[in-house]
């Protein structure tokens, strides 16, 4: 298992800023509070897989519990789709043109407002918290499983790690490359933190449940034996209006090899239930009225369902 006395870990999905759910969930764990973290059971080590903040009402306070676990060593957390949105936005452009890595449009404004507010834009407590969240990696592997945001794509992580970023977004060269859409950076990071989407073929195009006509679609990069975009489409109910397309031939999804993934991101709704044989997605909703949910892993190679908690 790697370090001695090691006997798993506790993967936790999604947060968004909910405490209540976290410390539910940590407290049917078997966690215990010490100081302004928390100590795992003898053996054991919560690992994060990202979007710590945005929408819920204690974003600064659940930084601060997962950092210090972190700190202590009790925790590892991976980079969020969420946390590196919030690098972007505070992060200057180096074009000397005052504009920002993320734009500041209504829309971003109107996803990341929570969190700007509860931290206070520009304060102290901001730059100490983005400072932190470039430290957090990509993606990690560890004793036996891989964790990442939305999609463990070799190829992805290996640009990551090239760069030497193999411990988080620290380089500056790296960051300002992730954010140009021309760049094999941002590939990877659209891809380890939000997941692997799809144009669909010239002319075809679907409405959402708002009526939005959509020429995309996010998919279950995890499924194996998937042939359409019907197949792969992670559209809530609405799968029946994907058409039926084949995937190209360069269709980069499947799991390469045996090695548990776990995943957040997704916003599964209903009973925790396992994606694969090696693929968990641990985000169960927790941002809006779903549990805050946890794989409980004890070094087994195919996952069982029955090893989910949840809590919240």
């Amino acid at each position: 298992m790697g370090q001695a006395g090691r006997t798993g870990y506790d993967v936790i999905g999604d947060i968004h800023g909910h405490l209540a759910k976290l410390e539910a969930l940590l407290r049917a764990l078997g966690y215990v509070r010490v100081g302004r973290g928390w100590m795992p059971p003898a053996g054991r080590q919560a690992v994060f897989v990202g979007d710590l903040i945005d929408r819920g009402p204690e974003q600064v306070q659940v930084v601060e519990t997962v950092r210090a676990m972190v700190d202590e060593g009790h925790a590892h957390c991976v980079l969020g789709n969420h946390e590196f949105n919030a690098i972007g936005w505070a992060t200057l452009r180096r074009d000397a043109s005052g504009k920002f890595l993320r734009p500041h449009s209504a829309k971003n404004l109107g996803q990341h407002e929570a969190f700007l507010k509860q931290v206070v834009e520009g304060s102290d407590t901001h730059r100490e918290l983005i400072a932190w969240f470039r430290t957090l990696p990509p993606a990690l592997e560890l004793d036996g499983i891989r964790a990442v945001h939305a999609w463990w794509h070799a190829p992805y992580v290996d640009v990551v790690a090239r760069g030497g970023q193999a411990s988080g977004v620290e380089s500056d060269d790296f960051l300002h490359a992730a954010y140009d859409k021309r760049t094999p950076e941002w590939r990877a990071m659209e891809g380890l933190t939000k997941g692997l989407e799809m144009q669909l073929p010239a002319p075809a195009s679907f409405r959402d449940h708002a009526g939005v006509e959509r020429h995309h679609v996010r998919t279950k990069w995890w499924k194996e034996d998937a042939r359409t975009f019907r197949d792969v489409a992670i559209v809530g109910d609405q799968t029946q209006c994907v058409p039926e397309l084949a995937l190209p031939d360069d269709y980069l999804g499947g799991v390469s090899d045996d090695v548990p993934v776990f995943v957040g991101h997704y916003w599964m709704t209903g009973t925790p239930r396992l994606e694969s044989t090696t693929v968990a997605c641990v985000d169960w909703s927790a941002a809006k009225d779903g549990p805050l949910v946890a794989y409980r892993w004890d070094g087994e190679r195919e996952l069982d369902a029955r090893k989910f908690v949840a809590a919240g």
